[in-house]
């Protein structure tokens, strides 16, 4: 009998077995939204301007090399985004409170996280609550690493927008010091964020019942455009002295995605705390992966310590941002337009990558049958993928499928 043959197989992917599917459909109508990733105008991956001109300056360095990372990382990507997260002029970082460490990308930022809560959390019990819904590997993550997974309510699933009252409800209603996994901005998959008002009453209750924030920012500068607006509630929590955990990527705001470039940053109490943590994650960092990534790392702290490239990779990602609101708002007036039955608001008040439509699974198993169109079965829609050149197309399949299909 083999050694393998009592392990069952794993449930796929549904957003990379959906990926799989659009790549295999060969109609010239097709229309993939579910791609987490940005697209152009012409519905092709774009090489920011800026990545481009970092990776030409790293080619001619004469100090280019491919050598190992240190276990921390690169220090220009990890002390730059340490201020993109926490601001220039941030007291947490003055007062040596912070410590990053390089991961592969937010996934992996995540997990170690994750693993590293497992070894330390208190009370050992601790829970993770995750939003209801989330991004599909979050449950994952933190079940692999060995956390219960509980949720809270964060949809309102009748006007689509946020709710607060039932979210801040169940953070009251936890147990006392149980960890919250908060989207720093740029919801995934709902692209519903708190007002800044709400982040004051998430805080509130959070701090009410001893919870420790573990936030995930995967689109600062991409959701809004503005680095700063997008790490509001970030730099709320730690100006309220919480001790917190935040996993970035670089993924969608630099285009960075296969080079797997992020970080994971830990906010103690006081500096004398900061040797400890960050052995131990160095040494779950060590026994996971060794070092980091190397060439994705310097391409983004070139960016990120350069200062004129740093101005002009705010001005693409205000680009990528700019083109995808575009697209929320021609999408929202195009269904206006054909009378589409139901309210469409929330698809230009939602922000970033993502808009949960409130479209059911039978409306999405047509729009894939009948019209190639490729969206997760809760009805989120990758915003990217819309262009001036099928969004006409896009808004009457909808239209079809809301007065058609239940």
């Amino acid at each position: 009998m083999s050694y393998f043959a009592n392990i069952p197989e794993a449930p796929a992917d549904s957003i990379l077995k959906l990926s799989v599917q659009s790549k295999a459909d060969p109609s010239s109508n097709k229309v993939d939204l579910g791609v987490g990733a940005y697209r152009d105008n012409n519905g092709k991956p774009w090489i920011l301007p800026v990545v481009s001109k970092a990776s030409s300056r790293l080619a001619t360095d004469p100090g280019f090399n491919h050598e190992y990372l240190s276990v921390g990382g690169l220090p220009a990507l990890t002390g730059g985004a340490q201020t993109l997260i926490f601001g220039q002029n941030s007291r947490a970082i003055d007062d040596k409170r912070v410590y990053t460490i390089q991961t592969i990308s937010g996934t992996g930022a995540n997990m170690v996280g994750a693993v590293f809560l497992k070894q330390f959390k208190r009370p050992e019990n601790a829970a993770v609550y995750i939003s209801k819904p989330t991004w599909g590997n979050h449950r994952s993550i933190f079940q692999t690493a060995g956390h219960e997974v509980r949720e809270y309510r964060y949809c309102n699933y009748e006007t689509l927008g946020l709710d607060i009252d039932g979210m801040v409800a169940d953070l009251r209603a936890a147990p006392e010091g149980q960890i919250i996994v908060l989207h720093a901005c740029a919801h995934n998959p709902t692209g519903i964020d708190p007002t800044a008002e709400q982040w004051q009453q998430i805080a509130d209750a959070m701090e009410e019942r001893g919870h420790f924030p573990f936030f995930d920012c995967a689109y600062q500068g991409f959701a809004t455009g503005d680095v700063d607006r997008d790490a509001y509630a970030i730099r709320l929590f730690v100006a309220r002295g919480f001790e917190l955990l935040v996993a970035e990527s670089f993924a969608k705001n630099m285009g960075l995605y296969g080079e797997r470039t992020g970080c994971l940053h830990a906010v103690t109490r006081s500096a004398d705390l900061i040797p400890a943590v960050s052995s131990q994650l160095n040494r779950l960092s060590r026994a996971t992966i060794s070092t980091a990534a190397a060439y994705g790392a310097k391409v983004a702290g070139t960016v990120l310590q350069d200062p004129e490239l740093y101005k002009e990779w705010l001005d693409n990602m205000a680009e990528m941002s700019s083109r995808i609101k575009t697209m929320r708002d021609a999408l929202r007036d195009k269904l206006v337009e054909l009378g589409t039955p139901g309210t469409w608001d929330h698809v230009s008040n939602q922000i970033g990558m993502f808009s949960f439509t409130g479209l059911s699974k039978p409306q999405v198993a047509a729009l894939k049958e009948k019209y190639h169109m490729y969206l997760t079965e809760d009805g989120r829609i990758s915003v990217a993928g819309l262009n001036t050149g099928n969004i006409d197309y896009a808004a009457k399949a909808i239209d079809d499928v809301v007065r058609n299909v239940k």
